[in-house]
C-alpha cells in the first residue's frame, strides 16, 4: 500500500468541505503541490486498494452428474494427471475425461469381487495410471492404450484408499494401517513397509523432492517419513510423529513455494487446519474451519490455499496465507465435497461429493503468462455430456 497516495486521496476531496472545514481553498501554493503530488504519484488509478485478478466466482463454472460415486471419507476417487486427464472412479469403473476436448471414455470395469475402485492416481508422465481395489490390490494401467500393465499384489490385507507416486516408486496406505513402497520396474515389487499407523491410512502425499512422506490416518496421526535420513536400520521408521489432531487426517498438501511446509485437516472431530515445519516438526498454525476438512489444495502461482468442507455447509474456502484470513467462500455442493484435485497448471478445480455430481471452479485465476500464452478454450467442453456415463 502507497502511503502517500492513500493520504492524497484520503484528503484531497474534503477541500473547503464539512470533513475539513478549515481548509485553505483556491491557494496557489496548494494548487501548485497538489498537482505536483498528483504527477509523482501517478494518479491514473482510482482506487488504493483492488484486486490484481478477479476474486473467484461463488459457484462452480459448470456441473457434471457423477452417478454412484462412492461416498466414502477415506477414499480418493479423483485426480487430474499432468497430461490433462481427469480420473474418476465411480463405484466399479473408472472413467477418463480429456480436458483438452471433453471428450469422455471409459477405463476399467472391475467386477464385483474386486470392487468398488477405493482409489486413482495418476503416475507423474500422466501416462499411466494406478488403480487400488476394495479387494487389497493394484491395477497398473496404460491410459494411452487402455490395457492393463500388471497388477501389483500381496501388499495389504484389505482395501487400497489412498496411493502417492514418488518417480517410479508407487506407495500404497492400506486399511490394515500399513504403508507399502512399491517399485514398479521390478517383479518382486515391494522394497520398503512403512508401520506407524494404528487404523486406515487415508491421505498419502509426497514432497516435491521427494525426500519426504507424509501420512494421515483414521487414527487422527500424521507421520514423516524421510528417505534422506534413513539407515538400513531406521528406513522404515518415522521422522516425526504428529498428534495434535483429534480426528481422521485424510487432507494432506505440501506448499508449492517452501518445500518443508504442510497443511494438513482434520475430520469431523477436528475440524482445523495446521501446519507444519516437516523438519523440525514444529506446528507453526491451526485455524479452526468449523467444519470437517477434506481436501487442500495450495495455489501455485500465489500464496492461497483451498480447503473443502463437509458438514455443515459443504463448501470449499479460499485462504490467503500466512494470515489465513478468508477470501471468499465457494458454495454449490449439497453434501461434503470429498474429493478434490487440480490441473497440470494450477487454475482449476475438480471437487467431487456426496451429492453425485462433478464440479469445475476457476478458484484460483489465471496468471497473466498463461493467460496471454494459452489458446483459446473450448467454450463448452462439456456439451456433448451431461453426466459421466
Amino acid at each position: 500500500m502507497d502511503l502517500d497516495y492513500a493520504h492524497y486521496m484520503l484528503t484531497q476531496g474534503r477541500k473547503g468541505g464539512k470533513e475539513n472545514p478549515t481548509a485553505t481553498v483556491n491557494s496557489p501554493s496548494r494548487e501548485a503541490y497538489r498537482k505536483q503530488l498528483a504527477e509523482a504519484l501517478n494518479l491514473n488509478r482510482t482506487r488504493i486498494l483492488a484486486f490484481k485478478n478477479k476474486p473467484p466466482t461463488p459457484t462452480s463454472e459448470r456441473t457434471l452428474d457423477a452417478p454412484d460415486l462412492v461416498d466414502d471419507f477415506y477414499l480418493n476417487l479423483l485426480d487430474w494427471g499432468s497430461k490433462n486427464v481427469l480420473a474418476i472412479a465411480l463405484e466399479n469403473t473408472v472413467y477418463l475425461w480429456d480436458a483438452s476436448n471433453g471428450s469422455t471414455s471409459e477405463l476399467v470395469t472391475v467386477g464385483d469381487e474386486d470392487g468398488p475402485v477405493t482409489s486413482v492416481n495418476w503416475a507423474p508422465d500422466g501416462l499411466h495410471l494406478s488403480i487400488g481395489l476394495n479387494n487389497s490390490n493394484v491395477q497398473l494401467w496404460d491410459s494411452a492404450s487402455c490395457k492393463q500393465l500388471r497388477t501389483l499384489r500381496g501388499c495389504h490385507r484389505s482395501r487400497v484408499g489412498s496411493m502417492a507416486w514418488n518417480n517410479h516408486i508407487l506407495t500404497t496406505g492400506g486399511m490394515d494401517g500399513k504403508i507399502i513402497n512399491n517399485d514398479v520396474r521390478i517383479r518382486s515389487h515391494i522394497v520398503e513397509t512403512y508401520r506407524g499407523h494404528q487404523q486406515e491410512v487415508c491421505g498419502l502425499k509426497w514432497s516435491t523432492s521427494g525426500q519426504q512422506l507424509a501420512s494421515g490416518g483414521n487414527d487422527n496421526l500424521i507421520h514423516i517419513w524421510d528417505r534422506s535420513v534413513a539407515s538400513s536400520n531406521s528406513a522404515t521408521q518415522w521422522f516425526h510423529r504428529l498428534e495434535e489432531h483429534t480426528s481422521a487426517v485424510k487432507a494432506l498438501a505440501w506448499c508449492p513455494f517452501q518445500g518443508n511446509l504442510l497443511a494438513s485437516g482434520g475430520g469431523g472431530g477436528d475440524r482445523s487446519i495446521k501446519f507444519w515445519n516437516t523438519h523440525t516438526g514444529a506446528c507453526l498454525n491451526s485455524i479452526d474451519t468449523g467444519s470437517q476438512v477434506c481436501a487442500l489444495l495450495w495455489n501455485k502461482n500465489e500464496k492461497e490455499l483451498l480447503s473443502s468442507h463437509g458438514f455443515t455447509q459443504n463448501q470449499l474456502i479460499l485462504w490467503k496465507y500466512p494470515s489465513m484470513l478468508k477470501m471468499a467462500e465457494l458454495t454449490g455442493h449439497t453434501s461434503r465435497v470429498l474429493y478434490m484435485t487440480q490441473s497440470p497448471d494450477g487454475c482449476t478445480v475438480a471437487t467431487a461429493a456426496g451429492d453425485e455430481t462433478l464440479r469445475f471452479w476457476n478458484v484460483f485465476g489465471v496468471p497473466e503468462v498463461a493467460a496471454k500464452a494459452a489458446p483459446k478454450a473450448n467454450p463448452e467442453p462439456f456439451s456433448r455430456f451431461n453426466r459421466i456415463r
